[in-house]
């Protein structure tokens, strides 16, 4: 395996997302659900795509928890990306527009500890848009995924 799409998911949403983004990238990459990712080989990986429910503006504690076990440097050698699942902005009411804006998304924060653990931004982190708590998913964002995971490996 090179390229490893890790997720975690609570209602089913991200996992789908993950699946798709997997789709797009093709070829030898796992799609591999937080609960299963502590005997990952980093060191081997050339793309390494995280994603996650934004919670609180973070990814879940299974991946956090994950992330702690990654050492400075050990992604040097990967392009690394993320991706999150979350509710669309201007479908939201105006104090959680303000909350969101203040403590952002979580596949900011992946991005940033892919970054610091030596990994290369492939894109800039996205999010996948979820029409309300469980979902579904928004018309659309399954394709979307797909084609934003074909985009990471040229």
């Amino acid at each position: 395996m090179t390229h490893l799409v890790l997720y975690d998911s609570q209602f089913g949403n991200t996992e789908q997302i993950a699946q798709a983004v997997g789709r797009g990238i093709g070829g030898d990459v796992l799609v591999l659900p937080a609960k299963d990712g502590s005997a990952i080989g980093w060191n081997s990986l050339k793309l390494v795509v995280v994603g996650s429910p934004t919670q609180g503006g973070r990814p879940t504690v299974a991946l956090q928890k994950i992330f702690d076990t990654i050492h400075p440097g050990t992604l040097a050698k990967a392009k690394v990306a993320a991706f999150d699942t979350r509710f669309q902005e201007k479908d939201s009411n105006f104090a959680l527009r303000i909350l969101m804006k203040s403590i952002g998304y979580a596949s900011e924060k992946i991005a940033k500890t892919l970054a610091s653990k030596g990994g290369t931004l492939a894109a800039p982190p996205e999010g996948f848009i979820v029409t309300g708590k469980e979902g579904p998913l928004k018309d659309g964002e399954l394709a979307r995924a797909e084609q934003w995971g074909s985009s990471l490996i040229k």
